[in-house]
This record gives structure tokens, sequence and C-alpha cells, in this order.
């Protein structure tokens, strides 16, 4: 029973194998209007995004703002256009990979985890981290609240969703870098990728001109 068992079980993990770019697709389908935006949102608003890239008293203070935003808008824009057909995946996975690690020292390191104030989080609480400033959000929220029922158009203020304190923290770009490190690893995947035919087809003209007289 047991050795059938483990047989069924390698079996099953063999046919799952021959899927395994079904989830290298979403991946790839779900980064790319991500990143797609961001450079998008960058290029909309370029002078205030390179004043913010400049300013070294509320802003990064970054070396070269404008050189460096220019890139980090190509890099999001057409790597997230390159991610969607799957060419120079590992590539383009690895500048995008950069750009989320740059995002978090730099911009989100200093808030701790969570990209949502939730004071009941055990990074948030003290179970794991403690973050003083996202337990002190259920108070300030309550207070907003508070003020926001008093308006006559309270209904339409919170048709769209409840109100949140936005705390910034690494949870998003970790989560985009540790995605975009499955694609440097693993590349595109098989069959829907330019990526897989590109290399299909260079194998085949390196064979052919290693097989010619």
């Amino acid at each position: 029973m047991i050795q059938q068992s483990i047989h069924f079980y390698q079996n099953a993990v063999v046919k799952l194998q021959q899927l395994d770019f079904i989830p290298l697709l979403l991946l790839r389908l779900y980064l790319t209007p991500v990143m797609m935006q961001a450079g998008w949102t960058k290029l909309q608003n370029f002078d205030s995004t390179l004043s913010w890239f400049a300013n070294p008293d509320w802003g990064l203070g970054l070396p070269a703002p404008a050189m460096l935003l220019a890139l980090v808008i190509l890099v999001e824009l057409g790597g997230g256009f390159a991610l969607l057909l799957g060419v120079l995946t590992r590539i383009t996975a690895l500048g995008l990979s950069i750009t989320m690690v740059v995002a978090m020292l730099t911009v989100h390191a200093k808030n701790g985890w969570l990209a949502i104030a939730d004071a009941s989080s055990w990074l948030a609480d003290g179970t794991i981290f403690l973050n003083e400033t996202v337990m002190a959000a259920p108070d300030k929220l309550a207070k907003a609240n508070e003020l926001l029922q008093q308006q006559p158009d309270y209904d339409w203020l919170i048709s769209s969703g409840k109100f949140v304190v936005l705390n910034n923290g690494i949870e998003f770009a970790a989560t985009y870098f540790v995605i975009l490190l499955v694609l440097v690893i693993y590349g595109a995947g098989r069959w829907l990728s330019l990526d897989y035919w590109l290399s299909r087809k260079a194998t085949k003209v390196i064979t052919e001109q290693q097989v010619a007289p």
C-alpha cells in the first residue's frame, strides 16, 4: 500500500511537471500590468517624480536623477511588455528585481513590512515585529471616520470601499521581487513565450551547423 502510494505520487509529480509553463506564464501576466503601470505613472508625472528623485530633504536625493528616472521608466515599461511576450525574460526580470530591491531599501524599509496599516498583524503587534506607527493607526483611522461621518455625503465617500491607513512598507515590493526571482531562475516557461521558440530555433541552427560537412 505504501509503495503504491509512493508510485502514485511520483507519477502525479511527473504529470504536473508537464504543466510547469502555466505558473510561469501566470506570473508574467500578473507582473506585466503592475510594472507597466508603474513606469507609465512615472512617465506621466515625470517632473514631480524627478523632483522626488533629486531632492535630498523630502525625496530620495539620488545622483543623476534624470538619467536614473529615465532608466527606471524604460525598465518598468519595456520590461513589463517583455514579460508579456516572454522575451529576454531572465535579463528583464533581473533588471526589474534590482528596481524592487532599490525601492525596498530607499523608500519602504523605514516603514516595516506592511503595505496597509493593520494593527492585528503579527508583523506589527510585536509577535514577530513591533511597528508602533501601525499600532497607532486604528485610533487615527477611527477619528478620521468620526469626522467624515459628519459629512452629508459620507455614504458616497465610502462607496468605493472603506478607508485605510497606508503604511507603505516593503510588502508589495518584496512580493514582486520574489516573483521576479522565480522568473530569473526558471525563465518564461515553455510553449507560450518567445524565449522558448527562439531557443529552439537557435538550438536547431547550432545542431545543423555541427552536423554540416
